[in-house]
Formats: C-alpha cells, structure tokens, sequence
C-alpha cells in the first residue's frame, strides 16, 4: 500500500448524447513489433523508475474498481487472465478492472446507447471507425490534457510521438489514449479457397472481374457453401465497398455520410460516392453477384461469425485487413493445408492507407469517477510488458508461448482470450507472431511501398454543427443503400434513385457544405 497523500481532484464536464459509426475494424495481434520515436526521453529502465516515483506520489490508498467496455465476445478465459491482471494492478495502483464486453453483431446500436443511458463506466474502446469523434463532440469522453497525460501516464506521454496525439486530438483537445503503433494497414483484401480455384480453373484473383468468376463458381458447383461471407457488422460502407470504390479509385469516405474526396485532390473536393459513376457501375456488379448466389440473401440479418465459418469451410472467402487475415489464414494452413488459402488484392495498383493512431484506442468516460486511476491503468496495459503481454496474448503457457522477448507462438488456446479489442493497447512491447505466414508478410512489404501521404490524412470533420442530418444520412443509407448495394432490389436504377432524393431529404448538402468549409479552413491553415 502506498502512503497516503494529499488526494487530486479532477473538473469533469460533459453533456451525454448517443451516435453510431459503423465501419470494418483493424485487428489481430499477428503484426510486426514495432518501434517509435519518443515524444520525450522514452521508456526504459530509468523511465520505470521514474514512473514508480511518480506513482508514489499519488495517493493511491484507496481501492478502486474500474468497469470498461470492450468490443467483441467476452473470451472463454476472461476470468483466469483478467484475474492475473488484477492482481498486478492491484499491487502497482491498486486497482482492479471488470470489463463488459459488447458482441460484433450487436456493439453498434448498444455502444451509443451506453451514453445516452448515463450508464455507469469508467474506460471504453474507442476509435476513427467507432464512436471517437461523435462522443468526442458530444461530450461523452474526458478531455486528457497534457497536464494529465505527463503526470498520470508518464510511460506513455514519454514512449508516444508527439504526432500520434495530434491525430487524436478534436477541435485541438486529446480525449483518447490511441494505439502506439507504427504500422498498420487500413486497406482490405481477399482470403480465398484456392483449392476451388484450382478444381474450376480459373485465373488468380487479382481485380473484381478474376474475384467474380470464383464466387460465381463456387455459388453454382459448391452446394451448402457460401461464396462471400459477409461480417455481422459489414453494413453501410461494407469491406467490398472498401476495396472496390475507395481502395480502387483512392478515395476517402468521411464517417456515416456517404461523403468523400480524393486522396491525391490538393483541394479535397467534396462529393456524394452515391451520385458517381463508378458507384453506379459498382450496383451492377453487386446485383450480378447477388443474383448468381454470390452471398446469403439474408445478408441484411446476418449475424453469423464469418471467420469460424471459413475455417469450417462452410464460407469460401472472407474480406478483412492483411493483420487478421493473415492470423486466419496461419490456422488454416494448420487444419486444412489442403485448402490451399491465398491472400488476393483486388486493387493491387492503388495507394494503400497506413492507420492513424486513432485506428485503436480507449477513452475515458466524462463521468468515470476514478479518472486518474483509470490513466494509470493505461499507462501500464500499454507499457508495463507483464500487464501488456497478458492483456494481448493470455496466460503465458496458456494461451501463448513466448519466444524470446519479442515473439510468441500461439497454443490451441489462444482464441479463448483474443477475440476483443486488445488491439486498443497497440505498442512497441507487441510480440511478432512466430507463425504469421509469409504471404501476409510480402502483401506488407508491398503495400509499405504503396503507402500514400496526404494533406488531409489527419484531418477529422466536427459534425457538431449537423448533428441532426447526419444522423439522418446514416438512417437512409442503412434504409435504402445497404438493400442496393447487397443487390436485393429489383430495379437497381430505380432504388439509385430513390436514395438520392432520400439523402437530399436528410440533409446531405448542408453536411456537405459544413465537411467542405472545415477542409478549407484545415488546407488553408497548413499553408
């Protein structure tokens, strides 16, 4: 027990309110081990030291228990890890965490409604695709001030690039502790059968015309199996849209609004994806793989676990990020050699996107009770490597093995801890996956070298001031755009329509016209 000092006391403002942003996330733990430049000294043996000096001078005497939020299914080992991670808290803070855990299929309509409900919780995963600038703007998170940051997390305020917190930053306030991590790709590509690919003879997958001839095979020849396995949560613009519009035509899509600009445009001109002509053609595309059984025709109910049915073999590819899938397909090069599993880009010749810091993070609520403890907890999940490894990979042993310092090689039990966002405490101290197959690392190699750089790569849109068209906006493309794209409407130049005029209705030209002069503003000041 620390001795007892004079107790800090934090100002918290906020005003709660709900939103929902939907998107595909990042994830897996199967990256490389990367390192950064520090933001001040950086973290070794002196800087623990110092951190342990600095904890001493907090008054940690009372016990607290911190409630957080996560996104995914609550793993099989939650108990057994979080119940070594706890006592270690407990010894360097005193603190312990019960986290809540909110599954894929359903994460996005409760997530907003936690806020809006004033529940009680202290820290929750958050992020670009989920929720960040919505309750940043909205009131749900505390502002971390560097004040905070330096006092309460000095691992992290030490190890993090300054830019990184730049990133984070809302109408020039941090209200997240994003991921500390160098590399991580944002672009979606293809796992794919490629034994099927072989028994129909068809050419390598490597555009959407290569793609369709596959789901078109495997829909017609391979009964009880499902061409495209959609994601319980790939809803609006879903991960093929990823890669056919904005990977394709390198475009940027802003939030839930349809919006975007081109990342190589130096005016980064606004327009609508759904009044383009390549957006158009898409619809064709969509409707002729809809209507030759290239997904469920349940794809607007779907709550299925996409990634048990590929490696059940009841699902012949699946989209996601190179990271995850690369994890998936090192388990099913294990069970199923046969299968011949291949990574496919379907844009091999575009930019491709490296994630800003915000791609993963956690935030603390406006309410929590215990701010500064719940930092501290941060501070060590993130830079503490006992605490970090436990909390990315298990129960050493038991979960994983560890490899040296920085690597491990997963056991038959590691989906019974990582199927959440531990990808929130991103850092140097990572451990490289032993396992993470060759092919995932030569699609990394190629697309380092296709990263591209923008002006507005950091910019983030304050929607505040349309709240209400927004809202609107994300209501009509899940009503009227989502059923198109899947191609389940008959008279797709018919149903185009209809969602234009819906989306003039909501409100998507004064959206358009805010995004636009905010971009300006952003352009103009970077000179």
């Amino acid at each position: 027990m620390m001795k007892k000092k004079k107790k800090l006391g934090l100002v918290l403002t906020g005003v709660l309110a709900a939103s929902m942003v939907l998107s595909a996330c990042g994830q897996s733990n199967n990256g490389a081990n990367n390192g950064a430049a520090a933001n001040g000294s950086g973290s070794d043996d002196g800087g623990a030291a110092n951190n342990q000096a600095a904890n001493d001078a907090i008054d940690t005497s009372k016990a607290v228990n911190l409630k957080m939020v996560m996104l995914g299914p609550k793993p099989a080992d939650y108990d057994q890890v979080f119940g070594e991670i706890n006592k270690q808290l407990k010894e360097k803070v005193n603190a312990t965490i019960d986290a809540e855990f909110l599954d894929w299929s359903d994460w996005g309509q409760k997530y907003p409604l936690k806020f809006a409900a004033g529940e009680d919780f202290d820290l929750i995963y958050t992020s670009n695709w989920a929720n960040y600038n919505d309750q940043s703007n909205k009131g749900g998170f505390l502002e971390l001030t560097d004040d905070m940051l330096a006092k309460y997390m000095p691992q992290t305020w030490a190890a993090m690039p300054k830019v990184k917190w730049d990133q984070a930053r809302v109408n020039g306030k941090v209200y997240m502790v994003p991921q500390n991590q160098s590399k991580e790709f944002t672009d979606k590509l293809i796992l794919y059968r490629g034994d099927l690919l072989e028994k129909y003879k068809l050419q390598p997958i490597d555009s959407p015309e290569t793609y369709q001839a596959y789901l078109e095979a495997v829909a017609k020849n391979e009964k009880g199996m499902t061409p495209y396995g959609l994601e319980a949560s790939d809803t609006k613009m879903h991960n093929l849209d990823k890669q056919l519009l904005l990977q394709k035509n390198n475009w940027f899509s802003v939030g839930d609004t349809s919006l975007a600009f081109k990342v190589d445009d130096a005016k980064g001109q606004v327009f609508s994806i759904y009044d383009t002509p390549e957006f158009k053609d898409l619809l064709t595309y969509y409707k002729s793989l809809a209507d030759n059984g290239g997904w469920s025709r349940n794809a607007l109910t779907n709550k299925g676990d996409t990634t048990g049915d590929f490696k059940a073999g009841k699902v012949a590819s699946m989209s996601h990020n190179v990271t995850a899938l690369g994890g998936i397909l090192a388990e099913v090069d294990k069970t199923h050699p046969e299968w011949k599993a291949t990574l496919a880009d379907l844009t091999p010749d575009s930019h491709k996107s490296a994630a800003i810091s915000t791609q993963n993070g956690i935030a603390i609520h406006a309410t929590s009770k215990e701010p500064e403890r719940a930092m501290m907890v941060l501070d060590l999940l993130q830079n503490d490597k006992s605490l970090h490894d436990l909390i990315m990979y298990g129960i050493a042993g038991t979960n994983y093995e560890p490899v040296g310092d920085d690597k491990f090689t997963k056991t038959d039990k590691y989906g019974n801890f990582n199927s959440f966002s531990n990808w929130a405490w991103n850092s140097p101290l990572n451990r490289v996956d032993t396992t993470y197959p060759q092919a995932a690392q030569d699609v990394e190699k190629k697309w380092a070298a296709q990263v591209f750089h923008y002006p507005l790569e950091t910019f983030v849109f304050d929607n505040s001031k349309v709240l209400n068209e927004v809202t609107n906006v994300g209501n009509v493309m899940m009503r009227y755009g989502v059923p198109l794209e899947y191609g389940l409407v008959p008279d797709t130049a018919k149903g185009l329509e209809t969602l234009q005029k819906q989306l003039k209705a909501a409100g998507i030209d004064k959206i358009k016209t805010e995004l636009q002069s905010q971009i300006d503003a952003f352009l103009a000041k970077q000179g």
